[in-house]
């Protein structure tokens, strides 16, 4: 038997957020009930944020009450203040995740304000959440590259996640959020982070628009990481990153896996079948030249 890798799943937060189409509550209930059967311990399935600023989200609290809850799943929520927190315990989710970038370019065009700035917006989040048991997880942005301020120095993402760890969030994700970083790249940069904060806490969260999602899983592995985010049907990318494609597909990664002998407990009919429907809710219309 080989080691145990868990996929977190993020297609219908992270994956759905960009989608241009209107996606309606019941295709995305529908999606997170067959995600429900395939065995994930943990599926990201709303974003409690301002619907001005992500339309595709506001429906949020309507798909919480809706879904059919599976023994043993986590049903995780992003939530970027207080508000969105309070909406986050009022839905029932099971844990929270708060973001901060490890750029100042892309913090200011994402979240408006600089890094400083931001964890002083999410300090008081993760305390209440602690204060009422709701476990919380940090999200890192742009941990190599910014399409703002080009390379990312190391010492950026592991001084974030330093902070991050020392608020006390469980586990942090780590960003590639162009989807365009080298493997050379990401064991510099976990060089660092590693340093400040154990590979255990730690998960890798990468875009494939340059087709290395899975090299750069696999120099995260090296590394003792064994948590890793993905995206049903490759669904996703990020408004705030121009070019930058949808997470690296969750059947992919699935099939990389275990040809390497690992293991997931997935259903990986289950998960074909998640993706084949994820794949369906993607706008169909043409993109712009």
């Amino acid at each position: 038997m080989g080691e145990h890798v868990e996929i977190f799943e993020v297609g219908p937060r992270d994956g759905l957020q960009n989608e241009a189409r209107a996606i309606p509550v019941a295709e995305k209930v529908a999606l997170i009930d067959t995600l429900s059967r395939a065995g994930f311990r943990r599926i990201e399935v709303a974003s409690f944020v301002s619907p001005k600023w992500v339309p595709q989200m506001a429906g949020s609290d309507e798909v919480m009450a809706r879904i059919r809850r599976a023994p043993g799943v986590s049903y995780a929520a992003l939530t970027p203040n207080l508000k969105g927190l309070e909406r986050a315990r009022a839905a029932a989710a099971d844990e929270i995740a708060v973001f901060v970038s490890a750029s100042e370019g892309f913090s200011q065009a994402n979240l408006n304000c600089s890094v400083e700035e931001s964890f002083a917006r999410i300090a008081p989040v993760v305390d209440l959440a602690r204060e009422v048991g709701l476990p919380v997880r940090g999200y890192v942005s742009c941990v190599t590259e910014c399409p703002f301020d080009g390379a990312v120095a190391p010492a950026a993402p592991a001084r974030v996640a330093a902070r991050l760890a020392a608020l006390g969030v469980y586990e942090v994700s780590l960003g590639d959020t162009l989807g365009r970083a080298r493997p050379e790249q990401v064991r510099q940069m976990l060089d660092a982070v590693t340093v400040e904060v154990p590979a255990r806490h730690l998960a890798g969260h990468f875009h494939d628009t340059a087709g290395r999602a899975v090299d750069n899983i696999a120099v995260s592995l090296d590394f003792g990481i064994r948590v890793f985010d993905a995206a049903v049907g490759g669904l996703g990318g990020c408004p705030y990153a121009p070019g930058a494609q949808g997470n690296v597909a969750t059947e992919k990664v699935l099939a990389w896996l275990l040809s390497q002998g690992m293991q997931t407990d997935l259903d990986a009919a289950i998960v074909a079948e998640a993706a084949a429907l994820a794949r369906s809710m993607r706008d169909p219309s043409p993109v712009p030249e």
